[in-house]
């Protein structure tokens, strides 16, 4: 049931791929997913860590409750990033934890579901790599629309022949 609600929601976020690395039976059928997710976006089984290919320049961000791991409210979340999380009672190995470019924790005091923990993740993607206006600092305050964007003068994005030594 958790896995099928994790990869509901992670469609309903917008992601671009799901995957499980090593999963159970129980886990390929995901039942509870009624959005039917595997129809709209690629979902990759891994039979284990070696076997997994992300993207090109994709950062895998593991989601663990560690010491060394930034918590959730101050990390910036990359631009291209596969989130992995560990098995409910349970945690990322070793392996997965050394294969990971970044580690991140949701600030509680014990380990929740993990199909919440992931939906807490790609929310908090969401609303700090999205465009939303900020949050009014009194609570019945109305909410401020986002200023429209000024495009700036073309940039190039090669060298000219003057700046080449």
């Amino acid at each position: 049931m958790n896995a099928g609600n994790l990869i509901r929601s992670a469609h309903a976020f917008g992601a671009s791929f799901v995957f499980a690395i090593n999963a159970h039976q129980r886990v390929r059928k995901a039942k509870s997913d009624t959005s039917k997710t595997p129809q709209h976006l690629p979902f990759y089984m891994w039979d284990n860590i070696a076997a997994m290919q992300l993207p090109i320049d994709c950062r895998l961000v593991g989601v663990e409750l560690t010491d060394e791991a930034v918590d959730l409210p101050s990390f910036r979340h990359p631009a291209r990033a596969a989130y992995v999380l560990g098995p409910e009672r349970g945690m990322l190995s070793p392996e997965m934890l050394e294969k990971c470019d970044l580690v991140v924790k949701i600030p509680t005091k014990f380990c929740i579901n993990v199909a919440t923990a992931g939906a807490i993740i790609m929310y908090d993607r969401v609303r700090s790599l999205g465009k939303f206006p900020c949050r009014p600092v009194v609570p019945s305050s109305p909410q401020q629309d986002l200023p429209e964007h000024a495009f700036g003068a073309p940039r190039s994005r090669t060298k000219s022949a003057k700046n080449v030594s």
